[in-house]
């Protein structure tokens, strides 16, 4: 078991810049297409367009602290905190048949498989941010000897 854990350790270190960049290109298209994620926030929330604005902000700003070891397991907790969320707005496309306005067509009308699926993604995506809460062994090491 200690070998895969270390297999998979060599990995920590990229997925974490690839993640942050996600994060970073998601929140900028926040700001390029507004609309259309205003359109997947639930009725039950006020002012969708600045929830979707500060939602850009938040995946911005954590993707960014992310990359960075010094504020990683913080950046790591917001994530999750985000994902959970903005997790209503999946449900909500997956239930509502919405029809986004805006978007290149083939965007449009997401076939009901890929909205359904897009949930137990969520849970993926918790678990992959969650991986960069914890410390890692060099940090545990720095820790006790401080």
């Amino acid at each position: 078991m200690a070998l895969a854990d270390e297999r998979l350790r060599r990995f920590k270190t990229p997925l974490r810049y690839v993640m942050g960049a996600l994060y970073v290109l998601a929140g900028v298209m926040h700001f390029v297409v507004p609309n259309a994620y205003a359109q997947v926030v639930p009725p039950v929330f006020p002012a969708a367009l600045a929830l979707v604005y500060v939602s850009g902000v938040a995946e911005i700003a954590l993707g960014v602290g992310v990359v960075f070891r010094r504020t990683q397991r913080a950046a790591a907790w917001g994530l999750v905190a985000l994902l959970v969320a903005v997790f209503p707005a999946n449900v909500y496309m997956a239930t509502s048949d919405i029809v986004l306005e805006g978007v290149p067509a083939a965007l449009r009308e997401p076939s009901d498989a890929a909205l359904w699926l897009r949930l137990p993604l969520q849970g993926v995506l918790v678990a992959w941010t969650w991986w960069y809460t914890r410390p890692a062994p060099a940090d545990a090491d720095e820790t006790s000897s401080a």
